[in-house]
């Protein structure tokens, strides 16, 4: 028996990236502003482009609190990546303050763009809208009349995630990022369907490791321990 009460023999390690690889924790950004017809939200490069709203700061504070208690506890997290959508700004504030992390904006991880529904989404969900049941079944937003092609999204993020890969090899990021985004990213860490994690809550946590040799693994996926007290 050893010194620590274990007898001889291999025992059960955590985890660890292999080396070459690089470690990217995916958060979604915050609860944004209501979307109201009489109200619309400004724009920017064709996409709507909401601030958070109350709440979402309140979840912002939160997941800053559980990713600052990550960054201590190491290994440190080496930079902040943001989208050029305000909500990803203000939802990586409170962690970048905390820590002092450089912010860098990747322009091609903002989220797929809806047509004709950039702005009313959320209405047409809510309302039942057929087109976003029938979205839903085929798993492409370009069901949507006006979207973005479904291979244009998955290209645009595959290589925004590589981007971020590349510039830390053997690091570990905090990307800020959107529920579309987050979901396509880890379709194509599974090679399942392109739907089957658009689901992230608002502030959840998911991670993925991009391997040197190109393969994504999936670490986590919509961890909300941190939000159960809102």
């Amino acid at each position: 028996m050893s010194d620590d009460g274990y007898p001889p023999g291999i025992r059960q390690r955590p985890w660890s990236p292999p080396p070459g690889s690089a470690t990217i924790v995916l958060v979604r950004h915050g609860e944004s502003m209501p979307e109201h017809p009489d109200h619309p939200h400004p724009t920017r490069d064709g996409h709507v482009d909401p601030d958070l709203a109350p709440h979402g700061h309140v979840q912002a504070r939160l997941v800053a609190d559980r990713l600052v208690g990550e960054h201590r506890a190491g290994p440190p997290f080496d930079a902040v990546y943001v989208t050029s959508l305000r909500r990803t700004h203000q939802t990586a504030e409170p962690f970048v303050r905390d820590t002092g992390l450089e912010v860098v904006e990747v322009p091609e991880l903002r989220e797929v763009h809806l047509g004709e529904w950039e702005g009313s989404f959320r209405e047409r969900v809510v309302a039942g809208d057929p087109v976003f049941l029938e979205a839903l079944e085929a798993q492409r937003w370009d069901v949507i009349p006006g979207a973005e092609p479904a291979e244009v999204f998955h290209d645009r993020v595959r290589s925004g995630i590589e981007r971020i890969a590349a510039a830390h090899v053997d690091g570990r990021v905090v990307a800020v990022l959107h529920g579309g985004v987050i979901g396509q990213a880890l379709s194509i860490a599974t090679g399942s369907g392109a739907f089957e994690f658009a689901a992230s809550d608002n502030c959840s946590i998911s991670e993925v490791v991009v391997l040197d040799d190109g393969r994504w693994r999936i670490r986590r996926f919509n961890d909300t321990a941190h939000l159960t007290s809102v």
